[in-house]
């Protein structure tokens, strides 16, 4: 089972929706690491660490977002992990 990270960004209407709560309970469910945060722009951002099958399910996850959440777009970059994380968190906006 690889490890991997993903940095994501989603873009539509996804503030506001309980977008980073349930994104952050998707997470600790598939026991990935890191955070999750809104951006000034309107955007959520994230970066995980874990399996990559369980990554693969976040992402695909982040694609649909909360029933009240409208998706428009999901960028991912995949990278090696850092291992700088212990849980997986829902930050401030940035």
């Amino acid at each position: 089972m690889a490890i991997k990270r993903a940095h994501i960004y989603v873009s539509g209407s996804v503030q506001g929706v309980w977008f980073r709560a349930t994104a952050q309970g998707v997470a600790i469910d598939g026991n990935l690491t890191g955070w999750v945060r809104n951006l000034r722009d309107g955007r959520v951002e994230l970066v995980a660490e874990g399996a990559e099958e369980e990554l693969e399910k976040l992402v695909q996850w982040c694609a649909v977002g909360t029933d009240a959440a409208e998706v428009t777009d999901v960028a991912v970059t995949w990278s090696d992990p850092t291992h700088e994380f212990g849980a997986f968190l829902s930050g401030e906006t940035a």
